[in-house]
């Protein structure tokens, strides 16, 4: 993990490879659990006896966004940035889902820098998020994801 402690020490990393989450394993439980809270229960997510006999993919599959919604939490493996007050999710631009993320896979996170801003005291982190499937070539997905921090 890289300790971050303000605009300078995040500067030197712009165009550098940050690093890169543990493995996570994202089970049925999961999928499940995050289908109740989005209310979306779509068969190919849910039904495993379906999604084994007639599914594209013969196995149930991760929602996109329960894999996007793991950023936070893979990209806390990542990189401690300390010293501030606020830090903001802002968004995520030019995201691809390369491919699903099938039932017992595992995935990581790996972070590179793409720009660091300081717009008047709040610090733009542009961090290209690409998460890694265990044992596949193509990611799931490719984005950049945008950061904003009030450090102190």
């Amino acid at each position: 993990m890289v300790a971050i402690n303000n605009f300078e020490e995040y500067k030197s990393y712009e165009g550098k490879q940050l690093g890169f989450s543990d493995w996570h394993k994202i089970d049925q439980e999961q999928i499940n659990r995050f289908a109740d809270a989005t209310l979306d229960h779509q068969w190919i997510h849910v039904d495993q006896e379906k999604a084994q006999s007639v599914g594209p993919f013969k196995s149930t599959i991760a929602h996109g966004y329960l894999t996007l919604s793991l950023i936070p939490y893979l990209w806390k493996q990542i990189a401690d940035v300390r010293n501030v007050t606020m830090e903001i999710n802002y968004g995520i631009e030019n995201l691809k889902f390369g491919q699903p993320v099938l039932v017992d896979c595992e995935v990581q996170l790996h972070a590179k820098v793409k720009s660091i801003l300081n717009l008047r005291g709040v610090v733009k982190a542009i961090i290209e998020a690409t998460l890694i499937i265990k044992d596949n070539a193509k990611p799931a997905y490719v984005g950049d994801v945008i950061f904003l921090y009030h450090f102190k």
